[in-house]
């Protein structure tokens, strides 16, 4: 039985409405490696969740706000659970202000919720198995648990057949030493949990700060992973969904570009050769197969000058390299991930137009509000439409994400010439 059948047998039967199985299919991705013979042959029964339910999602930031969003106009209603008071997305839902492993006020979720889900790979994994006895959570606990733990998600990652940058468990100096000997300066030394944009990690580029770099990182005992440098020549993901009923659709692939290792644009289509940017989906495809997704997951790849793809990370759940399809695409990624864990049809993600995203930081905000109530000159000479999006947090502090703004065009290029014109993200 595959993985992807092992995540389904626990599902729990049909509606009453609906009166035959469903059964599980291929992926539907060219060259995708899905076992079609195993998945035509068994049948699982799979929990749909219509339109008028509530949807509770564990965290309450900008993701569930925008999740909530997308589903509330097919008329699901929505409850986050965020110890954040007036968080992101209780500013369009209804809230219970809690901490995340607060198990008494997560039963209070499941209570009020047909199905739940999460909006960031943090959450408490306990908290998310506790509530699989008492709800339903169709991503499961299993896949959170090996994606908060890069050791756990590499070797899930080689697992499913696809390539990873080669990499050892550190735990000590001496081991680090004998790592950076074996994979050459560059490396990379991560903490194995937590990190996130670029935080908790270091760059060792010469053997003097190994022992620096190992008791900054391994405060507290924290679980150490070295792994070889790729020199790659572009940074490219791919948001995959999965249903219970194991169909699997692909988002056109993304070119991101990095600042203070903070994700400042994602350029679609991406910059690269067409056939790269199939196989990064089937990749994506075969990943979310091979683990067992469902829902959305987000897989970062490092394209190579000689046009190898090495997974990077993955993420499962709506990603910020995905905001650029809820103009661009025919599904947006949280349209796509609410119907995944609804057990409804997956929706079309063909990309009607090319886009850049551009995310917009505290220091960003100030210019970009007073550009928004004028003219926009070098949005109409040049051809594009920006659309902005602001997530409501509170307070506008340096490097912190507060929006983004997909700015739809017929040519990137004008795209970027707009962005570079404003003058806004050189704040």
């Amino acid at each position: 039985m595959s993985e992807a059948d092992k995540q389904g047998s626990g599902l729990v039967p049909l509606t009453s409405w609906l009166t035959e199985e469903k059964s599980l299919g291929a992926c539907g991705i060219d060259g995708c490696e899905a076992d079609d013979a195993a998945s035509s042959a068994v049948k699982k029964l799979v929990k749909v969740i219509l339109p008028g339910s509530t949807v509770g999602i564990l965290g309450g930031g900008q993701l569930g706000r925008m999740m909530a969003n997308a589903g509330s106009a097919m008329g699901y209603r929505f409850i986050a659970l965020d110890p954040t008071l007036d968080a992101p997305c209780g500013q369009v839902s209804e809230q219970i202000v809690a901490a995340y492993d607060d198990r008494d006020a997560a039963r209070e979720l499941a209570s009020r919720a047909d199905v739940i889900t999460y909006e960031f790979e943090n959450v408490d994994a306990g908290v998310a198995a506790m509530l699989m006895e008492e709800s339903y959570v169709p991503q499961g606990s299993e896949l959170l648990y090996t994606t908060q733990h890069r050791l756990r998600e590499k070797r899930a990652i080689e697992a499913a057949g696809v390539k990873v940058a080669p990499y050892c468990e550190v735990a000590s100096a001496d081991e680090l030493r004998a790592g950076v000997a074996k994979f050459g300066l560059p490396c990379v030394l991560k903490t194995a949990t937590g990190g996130y944009d670029g935080k908790g990690q270091w760059v060792i580029r010469d053997e003097a700060e190994i022992d620096e770099a190992f008791h900054t990182l391994n405060r507290a005992g924290m679980e150490l992973v070295l792994e070889q440098f790729i020199k790659f020549e572009k940074e490219l993901s791919v948001i995959a969904a999965r249903s219970p009923q194991g169909e699997i659709r692909t988002f056109p692939a993304a070119e991101n570009i990095h600042v203070d290792n903070i994700l400042h644009l994602s350029i679609v289509p991406a910059r690269a050769d067409k056939e790269v940017q199939r196989e990064a989906e089937r990749l994506a495809a075969r990943i979310a197969e091979g683990l067992g997704a469902v829902g959305l997951i987000a897989v970062e790849l490092f394209l190579t000058e000689g046009g190898e793809l090495y997974v990077n990370e993955l993420a499962p759940r709506p990603h910020n390299s995905g905001h650029y399809t809820m103009e661009a695409c025919r599904t947006s990624q949280f349209e796509q991930h609410v119907r995944a864990i609804c057990g409804l049809p997956l929706g079309d993600t063909a990309l009607l137009t090319p886009v850049v995203m551009v995310n917009v930081l505290g220091e960003h905000m100030e210019p970009l509000l007073a550009r928004m109530a004028e003219v926009d000159e070098a949005a109409d000479r040049l051809g594009v439409a920006p659309k902005v999006h602001l997530y409501g947090k509170q307070e506008a502090k340096h490097k912190r994400k507060m929006g983004h703004v997909n700015v739809l065009t017929a040519d990137v290029d004008a795209a970027l010439a707009w962005i570079s014109e404003t003058n806004i993200w050189r704040a």
